[in-house]
């Protein structure tokens, strides 16, 4: 007995010691992206101007710089016991005879005026009714659970911050408001100094704003349109027929159309394995994704067709609000889901076949010429407010004769001013889980069947899902009633890039996001799935079963490769590449070296040979100048691969320049690019093409990738050790340690026979290179015997 009661003594103790532990939420380090505000952007240690924070000249930067009017919605999850912070408005000085500022008019006659450097723009303030900025009068507020904690009296600017104090025992949802003082919005640059929440147990998150003010609404004309539009589709009832047929045997069967439901309201796109369904009134926005091969219904809740950050500030791409429940979605809530605040608003559609995305020369043999067929459903969507004269061109296709849904935008700015695209988020989905425990590492929780892929990913590996940059799933905190007692269920989708693009669009021009592909699977079976994603990439990238025998030569002696090319003729090889190691330099644009090669290559011709050669890329040093800096230390190295040159440098611009004319000028039909770009960042802010950090990425992804599609349509075939198939690369490496190549043969045959079957689970075979080493590649005992003269290896061809 007396052993019990020290027992619950015990287990009281240790109840209450973790109850009463107190942790501190920092508001200005959450994400303020989902908080609502009218004009410009919220900005966290900083003003809304982007200037440092100021109040009467001192300066301060654990800070959020707002501007009348905004919300700052946060779920405390029920644990926050404290709220604490200094409430001011910033001093805000406008120089109106700089050049680089610049003006907007709105709808109301009103200006917004911003500061432009380096093709950006940043928000400088709202007209008032002299035509300046005005110093502004606020009035903050926070209110728990609908109701007001606290209302602070008019603050004017230059007053001396305000201390506020809130008890937060027993609110769920904080929000933390700021209005006009009654005078207007103009000058009204609030800011909230050293905001914080004390709290235990689970952390404090931001969740969208929902403004219940004035909401977007679509314009009636606009609606008639659409009304009449959608009335002419086929109508399709719902839930759509499962196939009767298996897709990987016949494809064929399968056909991508478009099609509506017969109360005018739904707008499907769908072949006989998949299917996506769209509301359209009153805004656009996906409210399913059904796997027909299972009859899946795979989204729980509708939120946005995703986002993009545009000087500052985010706006949703579509969208609708207000379901009430997030675990599941009744039809009949959906009429009376409302617009989002912030938001592009869909006025058209149109339909059209699916063109080819890379031009294929299609020069060689390949097991699959056919490009892929289907449909492409592009929505229009317009912004509103000061955007009104940016449109959004959203692309959903669905090929014939396999389960993929791609989606991509384009966005058009026919305004007068530039604009800069800081930020997107291609998709934002909320999937049902397949499971939420209790508890547990989120990291290892089950995820939605469904393959996701884009075509903007690189990572210096040989694997997609190593490669991938853009896939992220994470937490809905707005879902409630799930059964996670964190809330921690990775249970949306989102696609976004790491970082940037940080993309000035120019008046008149465009910017076009990258692709993302989305197929569900029938099966958890690893043999099924493996077979999806090979069939998905034979389909999509069919260059990759261009599948030529090649050996590699490490000599760049005229005789030796000649040599070579007749022993391939010989043989039944089809290509020669002249390999590291072997003295050739791509990167030599003289006539002397272009006449060289061009001999080589037409002798090669003659013999029905196509020859080729090695670039090193990556890992690679130049100068401190030119090579990618590291953002964490501000020097060269610790990058991917150690050091690499900066693609977006002069140097990086002429070494493109110069490959491009050593293929152009000799003929070469291979080029085998080691290292290519592995997604490596650089801070630097004196290249000359890219502004920063937040650009360096985007920026150096195209450049490598618009030498790679130009290869494609000239038909150049391209080893890269990278996953850039969707960039119209052949073949990457099936996996390999060079060490191995040293081991008795015996040995290296076992290995290759091992790799060969473990690394085509989910890449095409005929995309995937492997050596076998006729010359010692490194120290080996004993030596690999061959003709030490002619090669260091061939390729083996996987069918």
């Amino acid at each position: 007995m007396n052993m019990k009661f020290h027992l619950f003594l015990f287990t009281c103790i240790l109840i209450c010691g973790y109850a009463s532990a107190q942790n501190i939420r920092q508001v200005a380090g959450m994400d303020l992206s989902v908080a609502y505000q009218e004009y410009g952007g919220i900005m966290a240690g900083k003003s809304v101007t982007g200037e440092a924070a100021r109040v009467a000249g001192v300066p301060y930067t654990n800070v959020i710089g707002t501007h009348a009017k905004s919300i700052i919605k946060i779920d405390t999850r029920g644990n926050a016991s404290l709220f604490t912070a200094q409430i001011a408005i910033a001093d805000n000085k406008i120089n109106y005879q700089d050049t680089k500022l610049i003006s907007y008019p709105l709808v109301d006659g009103k200006k917004l005026w911003y500061n432009t450097d380096k093709n950006s723009k940043i928000f400088a303030g709202l007209e008032g009714l002299n035509g300046n900025v005005e110093k502004g009068s606020v009035v903050f507020s926070i209110t728990g659970d609908s109701r007001q904690l606290y209302k602070s009296p008019l603050i004017r600017q230059g007053d001396t911050p305000i201390k506020v104090q809130v008890n937060l025992a027993g609110v769920r949802i904080l929000e933390m408001v700021v209005e006009d003082g009654g005078d207007g919005a103009s000058g009204d640059h609030a800011l909230w100094i050293d905001p914080q929440i004390t709290y235990s147990e689970i952390v404090p998150v931001t969740v969208s704003s929902n403004f219940a003010g004035e909401l977007p609404v679509m314009d009636p004309q606009v609606k008639r349109k659409l009304e009449q539009k959608i009335a002419q589709l086929p109508v399709v009832e719902l839930p759509m027929e499962k196939p009767g047929f298996d897709w990987l045997i016949n494809a064929d069967k399968s056909e991508t159309n478009i099609y509506r439901t017969a109360d005018n309201k739904n707008i499907i796109i769908a072949n006989s394995m998949v299917s996506r369904v769209f509301r359209i009134m009153p805004n656009l926005a996906t409210i399913d994704i059904i796997n027909k091969m299972t009859g899946e219904n795979m989204l729980r809740a509708v939120g946005t067709e995703g986002s993009i950050r545009i000087d500052g500030k985010t706006w949703n791409i579509g969208g609708l609000a207000g379901q009430p429940e997030r675990g599941f979605l009744k039809p009949e809530w959906l009429d009376k889901l409302s617009t989002m605040p912030n938001s592009f608003m869909v006025e058209d559609f149109e339909i059209s076949p699916l063109q080819e995305s890379i031009p294929w020369a299609r020069n060689r043999w390949a097991l699959n010429k056919q490009a892929p067929s289907g449909k492409m459903l592009t929505f229009t969507l317009r912004g509103t407010n000061e955007h009104k004269d940016l449109i959004i061109k959203l692309n959903i296709v669905v090929y014939d004769k396999i389960p993929v849904i791609r989606k991509d935008f384009e966005i058009v700015n026919q305004s007068s001013r530039p604009i800069n695209i800081d930020h997107f988020c291609l998709e934002q989905l909320a999937f049902a889980e397949p499971e939420s425990p209790g508890g547990g590492n989120p990291d290892k929780f089950r995820l939605p069947n469904i393959h996701v892929e884009s075509d903007y990913a690189c990572g210096g590996e040989f694997m997609e899902r190593e490669t991938d940059i853009t896939e992220k799933w994470v937490s809905d905190p707005l879902y409630t009633s799930q059964r996670n007692y964190p809330m921690a269920t990775p249970c949306i989708l989102e696609v976004s890039p790491p970082l940037g693009p940080d993309y000035t669009v120019q008046p008149n021009k465009s910017f076009g996001s990258f692709k993302t592909y989305l197929m569900p699977f029938d099966s958890d079976d690893r043999e099924r799935k493996g077979l999806f994603k090979r069939r998905f990439h034979y389909s999509v990238a069919p260059w990759a079963t261009e599948n030529p025998i090649f050996m590699h030569l490490t000599s760049s002696d005229p005789s030796v490769i000649r040599t070579a090319i007749d022993q391939c003729a010989e043989t039944g090889y089809e290509m020669v590449i002249i390999s590291f190691g072997s003295g050739l330099n791509a990167e030599d644009v003289s006539e002397a070296n272009l006449a060289k090669y061009k001999a080589l290559v037409d002798y090669g011709r003659s013999k029905n040979i196509e020859l080729g050669c090695y670039s090193l890329l990556s890992s690679r040093w130049i100068s401190d100048e030119v090579d990618v800096i590291n953002p964490k230390t501000g020097k060269r190295g610790g990058m991917r691969f150690g050091s690499a040159p900066c693609l977006c440098s002069d140097w990086g611009y002429e070494y493109f320049d110069k490959i491009k004319t050593f293929f152009q000028k000799t003929g070469m039909r291979c080029f085998e690019h080691d290292g290519s770009y592995p997604g490596d960042v650089c801070a630097s802010t004196t290249h000359t093409h890219h502004k920063g950090l937040e650009d360096s990425q985007w920026n150096q992804f195209h450049k490598i990738t618009d030498l790679y599609k130009w290869m494609r349509a000239e038909g150049i075939y391209m080893n890269v050790p990278d996953f850039y198939f969707l960039n119209g690369t052949n073949k990457t490496g099936i996996g390999y340690r060079e060490a191995n190549w040293s081991l008795p043969r015996d040995r290296q045959i076992i290995h290759a026979r091992q790799l060969n079957y473990d690394g085509t689970w989910d890449r095409m075979a005929s995309a995937c290179w492997s050596f076998v080493p006729l010359v010692e590649y490194r120290a080996a005992v004993p030596k690999p015997r061959s003709n030490p003269s002619v090669s260091i290896c061939m390729s083996t061809r996987h069918t």
